[in-house]
């Protein structure tokens, strides 16, 4: 069961990576530090797309519009610090 545990926790790490390096990723392509007509960054960029779509549309159809700003990956963050929390602290029943 604690395998189960560690495995969960690397999930929840990893999705914590995306979310971080696609905010920080558009932020550098709104501001034209990053050009998505090279090839290398507008494969990542559609990747991360691709990756958290899933997480971030249930969310963007619960939250109102909010004229350009996106709140979606602050809340799946949040979620996933939410159940970071969960599991730690329900980490005896995993051992």
């Amino acid at each position: 069961m604690q395998s189960l545990f560690q495995i969960l926790m690397l999930i929840l790490d990893v999705v914590w990576f995306f979310i971080i390096a696609h905010v920080i990723m558009s932020w550098l392509i709104n501001f034209q530090v990053l050009n998505l007509h090279q090839q290398f960054v507008a494969q990542i960029w559609y990747g991360l797309n691709r990756i958290l779509e899933p997480l971030y549309g249930p969310v963007r159809r619960i939250l109102p519009p909010m004229q350009g700003l996106d709140l979606a990956p602050l809340v799946v963050l949040l979620g996933v610090f939410a159940l970071r929390i969960i599991l730690i602290n329900n980490a005896p029943a995993f051992y």
